[in-house]
């Protein structure tokens, strides 16, 4: 009876450095693509954090039927009085209610003006532009534009904003 010689499997020393090699070649080609995503979505969470509160003080103007501020959040309890919103939003009512939104995030938010006011039982509110940034600049900054009638809107990345 003849026996067959036993081969053994497994992959050699040269396939294994070439497999590790084309992985690294991978990975660092994807790393600033999903660098730039993630970006993005901190972007966009910031741009969502912003319409929300916004629509949150037009909807609190218009029921309650009392002004309603919307402001740079400094503690929770009190506005900034800054045009950076960078560490938050506040929504405050003249009876004393705040409500805080924190921003997530590494996105930079400024305002230009220190506050946009909602008017009792219209929702009416002055015009504003919150710019949201990030170290990308301009090309991937938006804007949320609040109209003279409170409703927001968000621009595409980089049309309307002048400035981060």
């Amino acid at each position: 009876m003849l026996e067959r010689p036993t081969t053994q499997g497994g992959q050699s020393l040269t396939e294994l450095l070439v497999t590790l090699g084309l992985a690294a070649i991978l990975a660092a080609a994807a790393i600033p693509t999903f660098g730039g995503w993630l970006l993005d979505i901190r972007r966009d969470a910031a741009a969502t954090a912003s319409l929300h509160a916004v629509h949150v003080a037009r909807q609190l103007a218009a029921v309650r039927g009392e002004d309603v501020g919307l402001c740079g959040d400094r503690d929770g309890l009190a506005c900034s009085g800054l045009t950076d919103w960078s560490g938050g939003l506040l929504i405050a009512t003249d009876d004393g209610h705040r409500k805080s939104i924190p921003l997530a995030g590494q996105a930079r938010l400024r305002a230009n003006r220190a506050e946009i006011r909602f008017a009792a039982g219209s929702g009416h509110a002055s015009p504003a532009t919150l710019t949201i940034c990030d170290r990308r600049g301009l090309r991937a900054a938006r804007a949320v534009i609040v109209s003279r009638s409170g409703r927001p809107r968000v621009t595409a990345a980089g049309e309307g904003v002048s400035a981060c």
